[in-house]
C-alpha cells in the first residue's frame, strides 16, 4: 500500500500529484492591509473561498486560508501558536483543538455525509458499503491520520464488522478528501468514500449512497484560535460564516445546512 502523494513504482503508484497537491496545505494569500489565517479542511475549499472573497469586499479584511486534511491542520495550529480561525470536517477535531486550549466561539455550519464514488463506468459494481471487501476491489480511503474522512471510514467499516477486509483491498490513501476524488475520477481505484457536497454534480465520477445504518454523519464546526491577534475580527469572519449570506455560499455547494431535523440524532452524541 501506499500513500498519495509519494512517488512508487508498483502497480498501484498513484498518477495525479500535481492535480491534487493544489489542496494539500496550501496557503491563498490575501491582498495588503489586515488578514486573518484560517486553518480549513481542504473539503470546504470551495464555499470557503467565495465567502473569504464576500468578506473582504464587505469588511476590507483579506483571508488566508490554509487547507488541508483537518488533523494535519491541528497539528500545524499547534506547532506554530499561529492563526486566527479553525474550521475542520467534523466536531472531533474541534474537541481535540479545545482540550489542548487552541479555540473558542464555537459555531456549527453544516453536515458533512459521506458517500461511496466510483469510476464512471464502475468496474468493480459497488452498490453497498460491503463490496469494499469483495476480492478484486481496489480501494483508496482517506488518511486518517490527516483527514477527517478518514478517521470517519476507519469508524464506519469498523462498525460493519469489515474494516481488516476492506484494509487488504486498499491500495492507497490520501491526505485530502479532494485527492480521493481526483483519483477515483482518473480510474486508479474502483472505489473510495468522500463528502456528499464535493460530488453531487460530478459528471467524473459515479456517487453511491450509504445505507443509513451504516453511515456517520458529522458536524462542520467553525471556532476562533486563542492565537489570534485579532479576535474581534476573527469572530466577525466566524460570524459571517453562519450568517445567512455564508449559509447560501455553503448551500449553493451542495451543503445540508445545520440545523436539520434530518440529523437530530447527533445532537445526542
Amino acid at each position: 500500500m501506499m500513500f498519495l502523494g509519494c512517488v512508487g513504482e508498483q502497480d498501484y503508484s498513484i498518477t495525479a500529484q500535481d492535480q491534487a497537491a493544489d489542496d494539500v496545505g496550501v496557503i491563498a494569500e490575501g491582498t495588503g492591509g489586515t488578514s486573518l489565517l484560517v486553518y480549513c479542511g481542504a473539503g470546504m475549499r470551495l464555499p470557503m473561498d467565495e465567502i473569504g472573497e464576500m468578506f473582504e469586499e464587505e469588511y476590507g479584511t483579506s483571508i488566508q486560508y490554509n487547507y488541508a486534511g483537518s488533523n494535519t491542520l491541528l497539528t500545524q495550529m499547534e506547532l506554530t501558536g499561529e492563526g486566527d480561525v479553525y474550521m475542520p470536517g467534523a466536531t472531533y477535531y474541534f474537541d481535540v483543538a479545545s482540550e489542548k486550549g487552541l479555540v473558542s466561539n464555537f459555531s456549527k455550519v453544516a453536515y458533512h455525509v459521506p458517500v461511496m464514488i466510483t469510476p464512471v463506468d464502475d468496474p468493480a459494481n459497488i452498490s453497498c458499503i460491503d463490496d469494499l471487501a469483495n476480492d478484486g476491489v481496489s480501494v483508496i480511503l482517506g488518511d486518517p491520520e490527516a483527514a477527517a474522512i478518514g478517521v470517519l471510514c476507519q469508524k464506519m467499516l469498523t462498525k460493519k464488522g469489515i474494516y481488516e477486509d476492506v484494509e487488504e483491498n486498499v491500495v492507497a490513501k490520501g491526505a485530502t478528501v479532494n485527492e480521493l476524488v481526483t483519483y477515483i475520477s482518473l480510474g486508479q481505484g474502483d472505489v473510495s468514500i468522500v463528502w456528499e457536497d464535493l460530488v453531487r454534480d460530478n459528471e467524473d465520477v459515479n456517487m453511491v449512497e450509504i445505507a443509513e445504518e451504516d453511515n456517520i454523519v458529522k458536524i462542520v464546526p467553525i471556532a476562533t484560535l486563542t492565537s489570534s491577534e485579532n479576535p474581534e475580527i476573527a469572530e466577525e469572519f466566524v460570524q459571517f460564516v453562519v450568517s445567512d449570506e455564508g449559509r447560501a455560499v455553503f448551500e449553493e455547494y451542495g451543503f445540508t445546512l445545520y440545523p436539520d431535523e434530518m440529523y437530530a440524532y447527533l445532537e445526542s452524541e
